[in-house]
């Protein structure tokens, strides 16, 4: 049986449902497996998508109430591609190795990443309630976690969702994916940073009064249900790439919150072929100055155009510190390169010209890191389509980007949001009225 336990240690182990339900642990750490379990057998690129992470996610499940479904679970949250796309230079010799891939994580319902770990968590989280009293999942998000995850449980009997957003730190689009649901999903412009959304977020985890009210839990990815998914693309990619190439790759993570890039470090442990994990920042710089300097320094964060990532205390360096105890051993995997806004521009510029692709604000960061890194046989990790960033991309490129028919679809219909201030009892008088 696989039991999880805070990276804080005052907790005591649990199920992957009970870790999953309560979202934070009880003494404020985040839920990581006591012990990383053994790899599973047999999994391998010839499968799907779907039948590769029931394989993979497997020894995560192992003693849980939902092992039994965890097949149909996938199949049904991971129904759409997320291509390992080779990158070929334009003009071959553009400086660049015909070894380097794409792997596009955006053909979900959102266009964004986000969209793996909100369906697999919405999925999880129907089979185990099967008829209980109706629950709350609070979300804060800094552009793409609540559209997909208003998605993932709009009209979903038995859930409301709340979404916490900057109100001024998403894109208009992104902004309008986060208002247009309406029925069982309730949208809140802060007023203030994705750090003071997700501060709001912990102080409601840790009062018992909304715990117990609402049966609160959380579907950002300090939920170990968000999380564990993600793991499963950089399994399945890392596989594919080295039956064609024999190589284990390297991965180029855009991050801001972390998460994405942990689930890559937890490939690596339970041996799948991932090289080194590249975490692409902003400006925000927490992470590369931690590498440098030995010292976890958190910081407010600083608004650039990459905005999902524009996170100055990333809640999942807590898991990444736990896994490495310092930061001279996470150096051995890892590596952090901050990415500023004119190079976030000067990226999206040439990539037509280079690449024949555009890349919307996020993606760019690990372009530019791809493209300075002497290394072959690298992976950027691709995490949502330039669409979402219309008026950021396609000044750059000097044309219209094709916007994907599910997000047209979202962008069509009407949207709202009340705004609040960053407070816990506003928040609950609010939600009261509505």
């Amino acid at each position: 049986m696989t039991h999880y336990v805070s990276t804080r240690g005052d907790d005591q182990p649990c199920t992957f449902s009970a870790a999953m339900d309560r979202g934070l642990c009880t003494d404020g750490g985040l839920f990581v497996p006591e012990s990383f379990p053994d790899r599973a057998p047999g999994a391998g690129p010839a499968q799907s998508l779907a039948e590769c992470a029931a394989q993979v996610i497997a020894p995560f499940f192992a003693g849980d109430p939902l092992a039994a479904s965890l097949a149909d679970i996938c199949t049904s949250a991971l129904s759409f591609p997320v291509p390992l796309v080779p990158l070929v230079p334009v003009e071959r010799d553009a400086g660049a190795t015909s070894s380097a891939a794409v792997l596009e994580l955006f053909h979900g319902p959102t266009a964004a990443f986000k969209d793996v770990g909100a369906r697999f968590m919405a999925e999880c989280l129907t089979r185990h309630e099967a008829g209980g009293r109706d629950r709350t999942v609070l979300v804060a998000t800094s552009g793409d976690t609540g559209g997909a995850v208003a998605a993932a449980f709009w009209r979903r009997p038995g859930f409301e969702v709340v979404i916490l957003f900057p109100s001024q730190g998403v894109s208009a689009r992104q902004r309008h994916q986060l208002t247009c649901w309406g029925d069982n999903v309730h949208s809140f412009a802060v007023r203030g940073t994705f750090d003071d959304c997700q501060r709001l977020l912990k102080t409601a985890l840790a009062d018992p009064d909304w715990r117990a009210r609402r049966r609160l839990t959380t579907a950002n990815s300090i939920n170990i249900a968000r999380l564990l998914p993600q793991v499963v693309y950089y399994a399945f990619a890392g596989m594919c790439y080295l039956r064609d190439s024999g190589v284990a790759p390297d991965f180029i993570v855009p991050s801001g919150n972390v998460g994405n890039a942990t689930a890559a470090l937890w490939a690596k442990r339970l041996g799948y072929p991932v090289g080194t994990v590249v975490l692409a920042t902003n400006a925000n710089r927490a992470v590369p100055d931690y590498l440098v300097s030995g010292r976890w320094e958190p910081r407010p964060s600083r608004s650039t155009l990459a905005n999902a990532m524009d996170v100055g205390n990333p809640s999942n360096m807590e898991r990444v510190r736990h896994m490495y105890h310092d930061a001279a051993s996470l150096s051995a995997d890892v590596e952090s390169v901050s990415v500023d806004d004119d190079a976030i521009r000067a990226t999206i510029r040439r990539g037509v010209a280079r690449w024949g692709r555009v890349w919307d604000p996020h993606t760019a960061t690990a372009m530019h890191v791809l493209e300075r890194r002497d290394a072959a046989h690298q992976i950027a990790v691709a995490t949502a389509h330039p669409a979402k960033f219309d008026t950021v991309v396609e000044p750059l490129v000097g044309r219209a980007v094709e916007v994907p028919a599910d997000l047209a679809s979202l962008l069509a219909r009407p949207a709202r949001a009340a705004e609040i201030e960053p407070d816990l009892g506003e928040l609950s008088a609010v939600l009261a009225s509505s």
